[in-house]
């Protein structure tokens, strides 16, 4: 679709610049026009912490849920030392094998954790890359759209995300292994903190940031520079934002593979995998996690479950985005119109 920008503000969303022609009214949403084509408002151009924090949390929620069969499926590809019965080829044999041998509800055992964890931490990762960019771009391009500003942003955004998170993450990745001994996330809870410690449920958190901190950069860079592609008038257009929010998965997930292997890895803790390179205990820190993997995989080790992650975060960055958007949008019209005097 041509777009046709006017004179308009800076974007407080992730889209950076408001455009198109005023509607009438101070501080009302602007429209744009295209003659034949259907019409969008441009996003907001500024929007309180708390649309950030709830569009947040319902775009975490969203994400995390409708694609956590996936995710289970993900976490058990890329076991290093897999049972046989655990073995599959493809995202599609996975599910189907795992609901005809474990029940049809196995793929979402651990969902309500998740669920628990994705609200908060989406709601802080969002409104901290929101304030953090605008920020950064005041001064690195006053005031206008900068790949850098949302690189760092993104970055700034994951410690608190991946805070909140981590030990939900551990919880999840402990109760979607095949054959888990915990048959509730309230089980996996007690009996990790009573064995393992509270260190357990961050003994991941260092390789986590060590994967998020480049996966959101190249995430935020990539849908930032598809929004200004596809998308220049930044307008409120959902087709753009999930196409954005796909490619912008993809590219970000293909490649941190390798570290979100070694994350799984310290996460589960695989019994016969430890047994098998002489690990007593517990493994601990990255740089065993990427010796182990490289031990008993080689090089293609790091990629294992590259395809189901791939296509878990398309998809996944797509509902995230779309979601985000959608209710930042509303929430924000919403806030105007009632401000507004008749």
């Amino acid at each position: 679709m041509a777009l046709s920008c006017g004179v308009g503000g800076r974007s407080g969303s992730p889209a950076g610049a408001a455009g198109g022609s005023a509607s009438a009214g101070p501080g009302l949403l602007m429209e744009v026009e295209s003659p034949g084509e259907e019409e969008y408002e441009s996003l907001p151009p500024s929007a309180t912490l708390g649309t950030h924090m709830m569009a947040g949390a319902v775009a975490g929620i969203l994400e995390h849920t409708v694609m956590y069969p996936v995710d289970s499926v993900k976490t058990r590809m890329q076991s290093l030392q897999p049972d046989p019965k655990a073995q599959y080829r493809s995202v599609f044999e996975a599910l189907k094998k795992m609901i005809q041998t474990e029940g049809f509800w196995r793929p979402l055992r651990g969902i309500n954790v998740t669920v628990v964890g994705a609200g908060p931490a989406h709601a802080l990762y969002f409104a901290c890359y929101e304030k953090m960019k605008r920020s950064f771009s005041d001064i690195i391009r006053h005031g206008g759209n900068s790949h850098l500003a949302n690189g760092m942003a993104g970055s700034l955004a994951t410690l608190l995300h991946d805070g909140v998170m981590n030990p939900a993450e551990v919880v999840k990745q402990r109760m979607q292994m095949y054959n888990s001994p915990y048959k509730t996330v309230l089980e996996c809870i007690r009996t990790v903190h009573r064995t393992e410690g509270m260190g357990a449920f961050y003994r991941s958190y260092s390789t986590q940031l060590t994967m998020n901190i480049p996966f959101q950069a190249i995430h935020f860079m990539t849908y930032e520079f598809m929004q200004e592609q596809i998308n220049p008038c930044r307008q409120y257009n959902p087709s753009t934002h999930i196409i954005s929010g796909a490619v912008a998965g993809a590219v970000a997930a293909a490649a941190t593979t390798p570290l979100d292997v070694c994350k799984t890895l310290l996460n589960t803790q695989e019994n016969v995998v430890l047994s098998s390179v002489n690990v007593s205990g517990h493994l601990s820190g990255m740089a065993n996690a990427f010796r182990t993997v490289y031990q008993l995989g080689g090089i293609a080790g790091y990629f294992k479950g590259v395809q189901a992650r791939v296509i878990y975060q398309m998809p996944s960055t797509a509902i995230s985005w779309s979601v985000y958007e959608f209710f930042k949008y509303a929430l924000t019209k919403r806030e105007l119109e009632k401000g507004t005097p008749c």
